[in-house]
């Protein structure tokens, strides 16, 4: 049914001109279909520019950006019946564009730009540059670029690094080469999980975390095993807690995880030496060696 539904809408747009920059417009319209991408044109574009955002951004559980602002702009499912519809200029989406709707957009001649997962700061920054330029709003984008760079720059913490933990809803953590990490290191702590060898997503169960904790577990989400009353009595750990949406997307989101990053670094006194504990293992749930004493430093939450 769905490809049939698909093979109309390309009859349809055949007897249509190709998609393009309208004609008299003076930027071209956008319709986004990535949450990431949702939240920085949210901020760059200009009235009536953004034609709609992804379902995403309408689920408080799914959205990096506030509510009240995702629901100013309709919301699609995606769907090329749905975008065909509006009628953009550009479609933007992230790298997990389903093949079917890639290849029909194609067909469709629309104009499609993919926009990566950004794995630092940096690379957020040329993102918005990027994307503003591509709609014709440059000036938007330098000065989103600028107050992230702002931030970052604010967040950033020298001495000693603190070893800390960003442990995720479902008990994965992220990797070594993601924004959270390279935020991590800017606000003067060392990723706990990279620094063990565990890549993007890897689980991470509550008894490694016990076995060989960092100086600072950071629970991004609200589930038993992250709040565990043995996780409060660990001697010398401290514990926080982090919005999960923050760790989502980079644009307008660094600023704010900047932020509660260089907080919680205030809150630190001194830095916990790792744990001499080796996590291993090819699913990443393995833990081998010497099970470390307790520092014997207070705990505390902040």
């Amino acid at each position: 049914m769905r490809s049939a539904a698909l093979i109309a809408v390309v009859a349809l747009a055949a007897c249509a001109p190709p998609a393009g920059q309208r004609a008299g417009a003076a930027h071209p319209t956008i319709v986004s279909l990535n949450p990431c991408t949702d939240a920085i044109l949210a901020e760059v574009t200009g009235p009536g520019q953004l034609l709609a955002i992804s379902h995403y951004s309408h689920d408080p559980r799914g959205s990096s950006m506030p509510l009240a602002e995702a629901r100013r702009f309709r919301a699609t499912g995606g769907t090329v019946e749905e975008v065909l519809a509006l009628k953009p200029d550009i479609v933007v989406t992230g790298g997990f564009l389903d093949p079917a709707t890639a290849q029909a957009f194609a067909r469709l001649g629309m104009r499609v730009e993919t926009v990566g997962i950004a794995a630092t700061a940096a690379d957020s920054e040329a993102q918005v540059r990027h994307l503003a330029a591509l709609i014709g709003q440059p000036a938007k984008g330098e000065a989103l670029a600028r107050r992230i760079n702002r931030a970052v720059a604010a967040a950033n913490r020298s001495g000693p690094p603190v070893s800390a933990l960003v442990w995720q809803e479902g008990g994965i953590v992220p990797g070594s080469h993601t924004l959270v990490a390279d935020l991590l290191h800017n606000s003067g702590f060392v990723s706990q999980s990279a620094v063990r060898g565990l890549g993007q997503g890897a689980y991470l169960p509550l008894e490694q975390v016990l076995a060989d904790p960092p100086r600072l577990v950071i629970a991004a989400g609200d589930e038993r095993m992250q709040r565990h009353p043995a996780l409060r009595r660990l001697r010398g750990v401290r514990y926080a807690s982090l919005e999960p949406n923050l760790l989502y997307c980079g644009g307008p989101t660094i600023p704010r995880l900047a932020a509660r990053l260089a907080a919680l670094r205030d809150g630190i006194s001194g830095p916990l030496p790792l744990a001499g504990g080796v996590w291993g293992g090819n699913d990443h749930r393995s833990w081998a060696g010497p099970h470390p004493a307790p520092p014997a430093s207070g705990r505390g939450e902040i």
